[in-house]
Parts: C-alpha cells; sequence; structure tokens
C-alpha cells in the first residue's frame, strides 16, 4: 500500500480557504492574441510574426479553429492558454486569458509555467545522451549502478530501459496525499527524492516481472534521476541542463528545486474548490515546492522553449541515433503498451503522434507531433483543475483545432 501522509481534517483545510482565495469571479475574457509565420522554417526558433489568415485549407494551422478552441477565457475550467501549433504550411502561436484573476490583465505570451511530466521527456534524453557516451549501459541492471538503494527483495534485474518505458515493477514512493486538501497544506514543505525512492523500494517489488507489464510512476525518472546523479558525480539538474537544454537552446527553462516560485513572467495558477456551502472558491496555487516531483516532473519552462525541445529532439540534435530510436519504441511483447522512453504514442484521426503531458496544480501542459515534424503542438493552460482525471474542455478543444 502507498505510504504518505495527510491532513487531518480535510474539511477544515477547504474552510481555512474561503478567507484567502478569491471567490468565483464574474469572468470577463479579454481577446485572444496570435500571430502567425507563413514559413516554419527552423520550427521553435522563431518569434512571432506575419499577418492573420485562415491557413486551414493549405495545409497550414486552422487559425479560425484554434482562435475558437481558446474563445471565452478565462472561465470555470481555465484562466489563461498558452499555444504553439507547426504544421508543413506555417506555424501559429496564441495567448488568451488572465496573467491573474485579481487584476484581469490579460496574460502575458511568453510566460513561464510549471511543466510537470513533461520533465520525463528531458531525463530520458539526458539518460539517452549518457547511454551514447558509454556512460550508462541500457541493459544493466540499475541494481548494479546503485546498490545502496536496492534490497534484497530485488531479485530479478531491473534493467535502465525498463525505467525509462515505465516496466520497472517499482511501486510509488511516499508522498503528501492524493487528494488537493491534503496536498494543499504541505505546498512549502520539502519531500526530498531520496526520500520518495527509499519508501519506494522499502515496499517491495510488484508481484509482475521487470519489463512484462507497463504501470505509469513517477518513481520510474525519480530513480532515473538517482542514476544521473551516481554516474556522472553530479547534480541532475546540472547535467540535464548541459547534455538537454543548453544544446536545444532552452533558456527560459529550469529545475526550482525546493524554491516555491515561478521566477520571471507567469500566470498565475488556480485550482476550483467546492466550499462546505456549495459555493466555489479559486485557491491560487501559484508557489509550490516540487522537490519530490524532481527529475520526473520539477520543470518550469515557457512554450517556445518546449517547442525547442520537441523540434531539436525529433531531428536528432540532442540525441544521437541509434538511441534516439528508444523514444519512438514501445516495449515488444507488452500488452497495451503505449509509452516509449519519454514520450506517449497516440493516433488522431489516422495520424500517429509522439506526445508527452505533465500537470500540477494550476498548470496543464502538451507537447507532440508527428515524427517527421509535419504537425506539432505546445500548449500552457491554466486549468482550475488540472490533476482531475475528469474532462479538460480546453486542452481537448486545442488539441482537436490543431489536428484539424
Amino acid at each position: 500500500m502507498r505510504a504518505r501522509t495527510h491532513s487531518v481534517l480535510a474539511a477544515s483545510v477547504v474552510l481555512a480557504l474561503a478567507a484567502g482565495p478569491l471567490a468565483a469571479p464574474a469572468f470577463a475574457a479579454p481577446p485572444a492574441t496570435a500571430a502567425h509565420s507563413a514559413d516554419q522554417g527552423d520550427q521553435g526558433d522563431q518569434g512571432d510574426q506575419g499577418d492573420e489568415g485562415d491557413q486551414g485549407d493549405q495545409g497550414g494551422p486552422n487559425e479560425k479553429a484554434l482562435r475558437a478552441a481558446l474563445d471565452g477565457l478565462p472561465n470555470r475550467y481555465a484562466t489563461a492558454a498558452l499555444v504553439r501549433v507547426g504544421t508543413s504550411g506555417g506555424d501559429w502561436h496564441g495567448s488568451a486569458g488572465v496573467r491573474d484573476l485579481a487584476s484581469g490583465r490579460p496574460a502575458h505570451p511568453d510566460a513561464r509555467f510549471r511543466a510537470g511530466s513533461i520533465t520525463k521527456v528531458v531525463t530520458a534524453a539526458t539518460v539517452l545522451r549518457l547511454a551514447a557516451r558509454d556512460e550508462i549501459d541500457l541493459d544493466a541492471p540499475v541494481q548494479g549502478y546503485l546498490p545502496d538503494l536496492f534490497t534484497p527483495e530485488f531479485r530479478q534485474p531491473i534493467s535502465v530501459r525498463h525505467l525509462l518505458n515505465h516496466t520497472s515493477g517499482i511501486k510509488p514512493g511516499v508522498s503528501f496525499g492524493d487528494a488537493f486538501t491534503d496536498v494543499y497544506p504541505h505546498r512549502y514543505d520539502t519531500l526530498t527524492p531520496q526520500q520518495v525512492a527509499a519508501s519506494a523500494i522499502a515496499e517491495g517489488p510488484e508481484e509482475f516481472a521487470p519489463g512484462t507489464r507497463q504501470q505509469y510512476l513517477n518513481i520510474n525518472y525519480t530513480i532515473l534521476g538517482l542514476l544521473i546523479e551516481k554516474v556522472t558525480g553530479r547534480s541532475y539538474a546540472s547535467v540535464a541542463t548541459r547534455l538537454v537544454l543548453r544544446p536545444a537552446g532552452m533558456h527560459h527553462t529550469s529545475f526550482p528545486g525546493t524554491d516555491p516560485r515561478i521566477r520571471g513572467p507567469h500566470n498565475r495558477g488556480y485550482q476550483k474548490v467546492e466550499r462546505p456551502d456549495g459555493t466555489t472558491t479559486f485557491v491560487d496555487v501559484t508557489e509550490w515546492n516540487q522537490a519530490d516531483r524532481w527529475a520526473a516532473g520539477d520543470m518550469i519552462s515557457t512554450t517556445a522553449d518546449l517547442e525547442k525541445l520537441l523540434t531539436k529532439l525529433f531531428r536528432g540534435r540532442i540525441v544521437p541515433q541509434p538511441e534516439l530510436e528508444e523514444m519512438f519504441t514501445t516495449p515488444a511483447g507488452v500488452t497495451g503498451a503505449t509509452l516509449s522512453a519519454g514520450l506517449e504514442y497516440q493516433e488522431v484521426d489516422g495520424q500517429v503522434f509522439w506526445t508527452k503531458s505533465g500537470s500540477r496544480y494550476g498548470y496543464g501542459t502538451f507537447i507532440g507531433g508527428t515524427r517527421d515534424l509535419r504537425r506539432t503542438l505546445v500548449y500552457s493552460v491554466n486549468s482550475t483543475d488540472a490533476k482531475g482525471e475528469g474532462h479538460k474542455p480546453v486542452g481537448e478543444a486545442i488539441v482537436a483545432a490543431a489536428v484539424r
């Protein structure tokens, strides 16, 4: 069973929130802003430029559909959205919503945000670059690299590749809980990756053999972060920056560690909470210590930087062949497997996309594209229920518009 800590009275947390957060506002949407470039060039390296127009019938982005997807923000589902779409016929960048609910200022189009599990793309690319340099063997048991972490219960070898594609059979580690009312009181507390990893190993292995079942869990990438540090003798953040962020040109991306703030321009994130009396409040969740997510989900980035990551990664400018194939290969013999090293296989309207999503409270993010980069999408939505498992109307509308 998953180890975790709980707040004693979840209901009391909701009551305590009522004094500080904003009551549900009467949403008034500022106009969406957009920029279009007819010549895509090196996608992800360009600024916003050019005239606006509907390129939907010319192989370019369907601007009409994209504008409609952003229409009406802020609303009860999201307070802001930033979108970048690339196609063989051109690209489109747009933003909508507000910077914060109190002032109602238009959303910052180049805002930084919590990228959540898209951090895993960077971690996977870092591991694969180290593999290309013969510093990591993807087939070697991770127990050999981290002997002090694993207990004798882990008799079957767990390869580095098993961690990359989520087939390791390692259970999740300790957390502050799953529900918002559990974790919100701990938003400034620190839970270290080492604590998370040690608690996961203490739970013992799953009942299935490594490599036979796929189970998406942060713990796989937390342990990959420890592996990176062990083989290099340097911090995860410094190695990932040197091997991935700098080659990709991601100059506005960082790993904040225990710092709860988002440094630089950003749009504030909110979580919708139902009060005991049935009314709704929007809790500001912008500041949050994400140290426990670390190599699995701690990164702060921008849509422009994530577009650079996507395009340069797919073009082989960060991870060389043959290691790059790991990112476009799902594990053989595993029923229903859709996850590769850092990415996920998805088919939409007959097109194959390789994607990754990420969510932290207040922020939902997505990157994806066809392998040949004929169509790409990056978005950040300031969702008011980013960690919820239900319907995400704004993100879904953006994806539908981007693939038309």
